[in-house]
């Protein structure tokens, strides 16, 4: 899928060819930050940091945002109290909830350092998926209240992980969601970068923590980081990589507090 159209930028009628010419323009930069990064007041702040120095170089910034901590897990231990069965649909409409404290927290945080900030849910957008409930698949993504509050100077922050069906029924992405949230609206946007911010600093051969001959990749190819994905590396899913190779994203895998990560390219 070609997130933007691009290549039938000729089926498009004016309003439509607007819209990409001006994504085009706007110098915007993605950010996605996992639920570690998110999990206190003081970590809220420090991303504020990460934000606000893209903002300084000049550039529009969106960001992406999982679920604070464990908090997911959180309420799955809490749904199971009640039922091992849950109806799959209120599923989904209770794990979707905890991007939705960390967004309105991390707008807070921004507006109370004086920058504008505006959050948005997978409905509100909105972002539209099929209704495989936990495990659903992105189809649409509507941008134009982003470019609207970029325009006017706002960090947007979307929620991670979630969407709504035709019949605006909540659902989730599964494994990898928030960072599939983060390049399917990367793609559609046509950011200059989409920054994963993660709690290692890039992309290794092995798992670091447990092999001391693992090597780390400054860059690499989406076909190499696909092969490490379907072999269990789980700092990127394999539906992910697939997305950002369609639409030739660049994504650069760092880590979240680290001053001196400059971390690892995929693709571009």
């Amino acid at each position: 899928m070609n997130w933007c159209g691009i290549n039938n930028i000729h089926k498009f009628n004016n309003k439509q060819y607007n819209l990409i010419v001006e994504v085009i323009n706007l110098n915007i930069i993605l950010q996605k930050f996992g639920g570690i990064s998110l999990e206190n007041t003081n970590k809220l702040f420090l991303v504020c940091k990460h934000i606000i120095s893209e903002i300084k170089k000049g550039n529009k910034v969106v960001v992406v945002a999982s679920a604070q901590g464990d908090t997911t897990d959180d309420l799955i231990k809490e749904e199971k109290e009640i039922t091992e069965c849950a109806n799959k649909r209120e599923h989904d409409v209770l794990v979707s909830t905890g991007e939705q404290v960390a967004i309105a927290k991390l707008a807070m945080c921004l507006e109370s350092l004086g920058y504008k900030a505006k959050s948005y849910l997978g409905w509100q957008l909105p972002i539209i998926t099929n209704s495989d409930y936990s495990n659903a698949k992105i189809e649409e993504i509507k941008i134009d209240k982003i470019l609207n509050d970029l325009e006017n100077n706002y960090v947007v922050i979307v929620a991670g992980f979630q969407g709504v069906d035709k019949d605006n029924n909540i659902t989730t992405l599964g494994r990898g969601g928030s960072d599939t949230t983060a390049i399917a609206l990367a793609s559609k946007l046509k950011v200059k970068e989409c920054i994963l911010f993660k709690d290692v600093d890039g992309i290794y051969s092995l798992d670091p923590n447990k092999y001391k001959n693992a090597i780390k990749y400054n860059k690499i190819s989406y076909d190499k980081m696909l092969e490490l994905a379907n072999n269990g590396a789980c700092v990127l899913h394999n539906k992910c990589i697939k997305i950002a190779k369609d639409n030739l994203l660049k994504i650069v895998v760092k880590k979240a507090f680290s001053d001196n990560s400059i971390g690892t390219i995929v693709g571009g």
